[in-house]
């Protein structure tokens, strides 16, 4: 089964850190590049971080640059974004993606005192 599997989002306080993860199956991870999306309530769906397929390359959002990390462990299968120095401006529903059309369920991040 084909599918992405998110977790390690939750409540932080701002200043605070989190690490997402998002677990694959069904296709050859090591071979596609991925991204993380995050949405927040009432605005659009929104590119916080890309990877490429060797991990060599990563880009980011302007407004996550020098706070975010993105990664990668092929051997487990597994995207990673670690999420550093939070504001309550992060607080989003968080998705990895596979280009073109193969989301995960989402895992939330509050950030909030």
């Amino acid at each position: 089964q084909v599918q992405l599997v998110e977790s390690g989002g939750g409540l932080v306080q701002p200043g605070g850190s989190l690490t997402l993860s998002c677990v694959v199956s069904g296709f050859i991870f090591s071979m596609n590049p991925m991204r993380w999306y995050r949405q927040a309530p009432g605005k659009e769906r929104e590119l916080v971080a890309f990877i490429s397929a060797t991990g060599g390359t990563a880009t980011y959002a302007d407004f996550v640059k020098g706070r975010f990390k993105i990664s990668r462990v092929d051997a487990n299968n597994t995207l990673y974004l670690l999420m550093n120095n939070l504001t309550p401006e992060d607080t989003a529903r968080y998705y990895c993606h596979r280009w073109p059309d193969l989301w995960g369920q989402g895992t939330q991040v509050t950030v909030s005192s």
